[in-house]
C-alpha cells in the first residue's frame, strides 16, 4: 500500500481554496477512481493522467488508484487539477519522493502526451497558494507571466510532465522559457492611445460634462440623435482616466486571468479599461454567472474602468436592471447551491442612447415619426432605479453644418483634462482619506450629509427640489456629490451656490424623451 499527496487551488470566483490531493495505491482490482466532488470535465482526469504518465514511461500499476480531492464538500471544476493529480499518484508509485513536492501548488492541464497546457484563473489561484503559506507553484509555461505577478512566492513554468519528473527525480532544471520584460517588471500595457479629446468638435457642454464625471467617478448618460457624437465621447472618458495603480492593476488582470482574456500573460495593464459588450448580451454575460462554476460578467472586467453600454435602451429590461447592485456596492455575488462567488464591479457607467425609436425627437429639422406611446415604451426600458443612480445626464445635439464650418481645433484635448481630473481626485481623495474612500461618487450617503454639508443658503436650490418632489433622496445626495467634484475641479475648498446649479444642470431630468 503506497500513499501520497500534492497540493493545488480550487476556484469558485475569485476565492481560492487549497486543495489536497491524496494518491492511494493498493492490491486491488484495477481501476482508477476519482472522489471529492469532481465535475465532469475534472473526473476525465483519470484518463488523461493515465495516459500522460504512460506516455512519459512510467504506467500506472495494474493496481486500484484513489485519488481523493480534499476537502470533499467543496466542488471542484475544470482541468487545472491534472497536474497536482499526475505527481500526487506519481509519488504514490515513487517514481517521484514524497518530500520534494511538499510546499509547492501545481496547476496545468495534461496533454496525453504528457504536455501540460494552460489553464484559466493562475493569477489567483497563485495568490491564494502564496496567502495559504506556500512557497512555490509550478504552473504552465503559458501561465508562468501572469504567475510571476504575484510577489512573495516562486513560480515555475512546466512544459511537459516527464521535465517536472527530471526535475523532481534528478535535480534538473526547469526551461523557464521567454517572459517578456514588461511581464517580468510587472506592467504593461501603456502604450498611448489614438483617441483624444481633441477630435471632438461643437460639443463643449459634453465635454465639460465628460471631464466632471472622470474627475468624480460618476456615473453618465448621453442620449441624442444618431451621429451626434455621443459613442465617440464615450470612447474617449478612458483617455483622461488616472493610470491603475498597481493593486488595482492586479485585481483587474485577476478577473481577466479567470475570464481566459490573456492580458494578465502580458503583464500589469495600468490603463483603465473600456468595456462595451453588444446589445443582445445576456444578463449572465453583463453582470456575471452562467452555468457550472460562475464566471464573471462585463461589468467585472471593467472593474476599475468604464462599461459602456451603446444603444442602451435595445438592451433588455431585466438586463439593465441587474445593473442595480453593482452600480451602488461596486461588487456582484452570484449565489449558487454549492455556494456564492463575489467578483468586483467597481466600474464607471457610460450609457448611450436615442431619444426615440427613430432617433428624431428634438432635432431642429426633423420630423420624428414616433407615437408617444411608442416613445413613452422605448424610453421606460430604462427603469426609475437604474437612472436614478445616473449622476451626470448629457442632452447631445447634433452638430449643425453651419456650426462645423467655423470650427477649428478642439480648445480641450485630452492631456489637459487629464491633468484637471488628476489634480480634482487628488484634492477629493485627500478630503475623504479618513472615511475610507477616494472619489465623491463613492461616499455614502450619510457621511455626505453629516460631514460635507455646504451651508443652509447653498443648498437652497437642492432642498427645493426636494421639497418639491423633483428629486429623490438620492438625486439629493447625488446632486451634493457632484457639486463637490465641481469645487474640486476649480480648486474651491467647498461647493458654491454656482457649483450646486452647475450640478443639477448636469443631473437633467427624468425624462430621457425630453430633449
Amino acid at each position: 500500500m503506497a500513499l501520497a499527496k500534492a497540493f493545488s487551488i480550487g476556484l469558485y470566483g475569485l476565492s481560492g481554496t487549497v486543495i489536497e490531493i491524496e494518491a492511494d495505491i493498493s492490491a486491488q482490482l484495477p481501476a482508477f477512481v476519482l472522489v471529492g466532488l469532481p465535475d465532469a470535465s475534472l473526473a476525465e482526469a483519470t484518463s488523461r493522467v493515465r495516459a500522460a504518465c504512460s506516455n512519459i514511461g512510467h504506467g500506472l500499476p495494474s493496481k486500484k488508484v484513489v485519488v481523493n480531492l480534499s476537502p470533499a464538500s467543496v466542488p471542484k471544476s475544470g482541468a487545472g487539477f491534472d497536474l497536482a493529480i499526475a505527481v500526487a499518484v506519481l509519488a504514490a508509485m515513487q517514481v517521484i519522493d514524497q518530500p520534494s513536492v511538499s510546499g509547492a501548488v501545481f496547476l496545468g492541464e495534461l496533454g496525453l502526451d504528457g504536455s501540460v497546457r494552460a489553464v484559466p484563473g493562475v493569477l489567483p489561484a497563485v495568490l491564494a497558494a502564496r496567502n495559504a503559506g506556500f512557497e512555490r507553484a509550478y504552473v504552465p509555461q503559458a501561465n508562468l507571466s501572469e504567475a510571476r505577478l504575484v510577489a512573495g512566492i516562486d513560480a515555475r513554468g512546466v512544459t511537459h510532465l516527464a521535465k517536472l519528473v527530471g526535475h523532481f527525480r534528478d535535480g534538473v532544471g526547469i526551461e523557464d522559457g521567454t517572459v517578456s520584460a514588461a511581464a517580468q517588471d510587472g506592467i504593461s500595457g501603456l502604450s498611448g492611445s489614438q483617441l483624444d479629446l481633441a477630435q471632438v468638435l461643437g460639443q463643449d457642454f459634453a465635454v465639460e460634462g465628460l471631464v466632471v464625471a472622470a474627475a468624480g467617478g460618476h456615473h453618465l448618460s448621453l442620449i441624442g440623435a444618431p451621429g451626434s457624437g455621443k459613442t465617440m465621447l464615450a470612447e474617449r472618458l478612458p483617455t483622461i482616466l488616472p493610470r491603475l495603480s498597481v493593486e488595482q492593476s492586479l485585481e483587474v488582470a485577476a478577473v481577466e486571468s479567470i475570464s481566459s482574456d490573456g492580458q494578465a500573460a502580458i503583464g500589469l495593464n495600468l490603463n483603465p479599461r473600456f468595456v462595451a459588450p453588444h446589445h443582445s448580451s445576456s444578463k449572465a454575460s453583463l453582470i456575471g454567472g452562467g452555468s457550472g462554476a460562475p464566471r464573471p460578467g462585463a461589468v467585472s472586467r471593467a472593474h476599475h474602468g468604464v462599461l459602456f453600454l451603446d444603444e442602451a435602451l435595445e438592451f433588455s429590461g431585466t438586463t439593465l436592471d441587474g445593473l442595480r447592485e453593482p452600480l451602488e456596492s461596486g461588487r456582484v455575488q452570484v449565489n449558487r447551491t454549492g455556494g456564492y462567488a463575489i467578483f468586483p464591479a467597481r466600474f464607471q457607467l457610460a450609457l448611450a442612447a436615442n431619444p426615440c425609436p427613430c432617433g428624431m425627437l428634438g432635432v431642429v429639422g426633423k420630423d420624428c415619426r414616433c407615437s408617444y406611446p411608442a416613445i413613452r415604451r422605448y424610453v421606460n426600458r430604462l427603469s426609475g432605479p437604474i437612472l436614478d443612480r445616473i449622476d451626470i445626464r448629457l442632452a447631445i445635439r447634433p452638430v449643425s453644418i453651419a456650426t462645423a464650418a467655423g470650427l477649428g481645433a478642439s480648445a480641450v484635448d485630452s492631456a489637459s483634462a487629464a491633468q484637471r481630473v488628476l489634480l480634482a481626485r487628488k484634492a477629493a481623495g485627500e478630503r475623504l482619506a479618513a472615511h475610507g474612500v477616494e472619489l465623491n461618487a463613492h461616499l455614502p450617503g450619510p457621511t455626505l450629509r453629516k460631514h460635507f454639508k455646504p451651508q443652509p443658503r447653498v443648498l437652497r436650490e437642492l432642498d427645493r427640489m426636494l421639497a418639491a418632489g423633483r428629486a429623490s433622496m438620492r438625486g439629493y445626495d447625488r446632486c451634493l456629490r457632484l457639486a463637490w467634484t465641481l469645487a474640486d475641479l476649480d480648486g474651491s475648498i467647498s461647493p458654491k451656490i454656482e457649483h450646486v446649479q452647475a450640478a443639477v444642470a448636469l443631473r437633467g431630468t427624468d425624462d430621457l424623451a425630453v430633449a
